[in-house]
């Protein structure tokens, strides 16, 4: 047992405090609902002072009323009787103390309610403490939606090999147990990733999760009704954020997930769109279904979908996935000190993957030469410049290089860089007789 449970009383008051900040997030939406979103709407589209007035009567009664709210009041140390620091604003008005704030600072958290923002510095208050999950034995998961989860197109962007699929009822299951969905309101086409519902379900044992997605909010709850039909992971006023729930400049930012970023792993298939949180990305090979998809990426080859296959249920991406997650979280929970943080796990499993590899890559891989370098560093691997006799790797796409060349002179490995890659997706060093460069390349 962690030495959370074993502490003292003072700890265990902290535990319920940390659940009441949670329960302050998912209660906000229906209580602020019931009673304040006709007020506040009204005071919007109607300008007077005596409307204004009223509606904040409204939130001064609302505030005084028993409610997880006014604990919230109470117990929240940034909030002190009668200094009033404006922690978040609903409607342009405060959350404790009904005054009108000018602006829009902090974040806002429309996947709560409309209109509710916290400001930075309760935002940092509340990711602060991670007694919660470390409690539960729990770390959190952020996943994306597309090309990590599964895979959606337009009905008018399908191929025409690709088209006959919507029309053959085997395609069409229930929604409990299918993988290819046609959503016709919004007149797309969706097909689930191998393995996601077990996936799903076996993380969720060991995570909170999370969807985080730069689609739109009408798309972020269709995807996660098809996920997760019996709502047992994903509450959509929760745990289902969207690009249009604050998101901006099409990024990502841990502040919205309200959780401790020591505690935060990131499953996306996009790096660029955390350019704050790096540390915490495990970055997914993109599943591309459709050949829309392909066409978007650059890849000019046939869909999955165009022949018809599939990515295996039990060696495809999420299988492994979930492995190297069950691993990290056996890793960060192995010891039990306060200082833990799952982003120095992440990077010293990482470290493990090619450590005693030593490699040089051929200079003929171009654009790719510093991105490859780069990656097989960052899983321990040694990389040299020169042919040297402890050089054990070479990394090449074509057997006409000096490089590859002097490799297979020396009996040295020699690999295509998909080796590379696919041992960043995998977390597992790859069996090198499986990426040999062929003679056309």
């Amino acid at each position: 047992m962690s030495d959370v449970t074993d502490s003292s009383d003072s700890d265990e008051n902290d535990y319920l405090i940390a659940c009441l900040e949670k329960d302050l997030i998912a209660c906000l939406e229906d209580e602020l609902d019931e009673n304040l979103e006709d007020e506040l709407d009204e005071s919007s589209s109607n300008s007077s002072s005596d409307n204004e007035a009223e509606s904040q009567n409204k939130l001064e009664g609302f505030r005084c009323s028993p409610s997880p709210i006014s604990y919230y009041m109470v117990i929240v140390p940034s909030v002190k009787v009668g200094v009033c620091i404006h922690p978040g604003s609903f409607g342009g008005m405060c959350i404790y103390c009904g005054k009108t704030l000018d602006g829009e600072s902090g974040l806002a958290f429309g996947f709560v309610h409309k209109g509710l923002r916290l400001h930075d510095e309760e935002v940092s208050r509340l990711c602060n403490n991670m007694t919660n999950l470390l409690c539960r034995k729990k770390l959190y998961l952020v996943l994306d939606l597309d090309h990590t989860l599964l895979n959606s197109t337009s009905l008018h962007r399908l191929s025409e090999e690709e088209r006959p699929m919507i029309t053959q009822k085997s395609y069409l299951e229930d929604v409990s147990k299918g993988s290819l969905f046609k959503v016709e309101h919004l007149q797309m086409v969706t097909k689930l990733r191998p393995f996601v519902r077990t996936f799903l379900k076996e993380a969720s044992e060991i995570f909170d999760l999370c969807i985080y997605t730069l689609g739109d909010r009408n798309y972020s709850l269709e995807m996660a009704k098809l996920l997760d039909p019996e709502r047992e992971y994903f509450n959509a006023n929760s745990n289902v954020i969207s690009r249009d729930d604050g998101t901006q400049n099409r990024k990502k930012h841990l502040g919205m997930v309200l959780e401790n970023e020591s505690a935060i792993l990131i499953l996306d298939d996009t790096k660029h769109v955390w350019p704050k949180h790096k540390d915490n990305l495990i970055l997914m090979r993109r599943y591309l279904f459709f050949n829309s998809s392909c066409e978007h990426f650059g890849y000019k080859c046939k869909s999955l979908a165009e022949l018809r296959i599939d990515e295996s249920e039990t060696d495809g991406a999420l299988a492994k996935m979930l492995e190297v997650l069950k691993h990290i979280h056996y890793t960060f929970f192995k010891e039990n000190h306060v200082d833990r943080d799952v982003r120095q796990v992440l990077s010293s499993l990482r470290s493990e993957i090619l450590r005693g590899c030593v490699i040089v890559l051929s200079r003929a891989l171009c654009r790719d030469f510093h991105t490859l370098k780069k990656i097989a560093k960052k899983l321990g691997a040694t990389c040299l410049n020169t042919l040297e006799p402890n050089v054990t790797h070479v990394v090449s796409n074509s057997v006409g290089t000096r490089e590859s060349k002097w490799a297979l002179e020396e009996k040295k490995f020699l690999v295509n860089s998909q080796w590379i890659e696919d041992a960043n997706f995998f977390w597992q060093k790859q069996p090198e007789e499986n990426f040999s460069v062929e003679e056309n390349n």
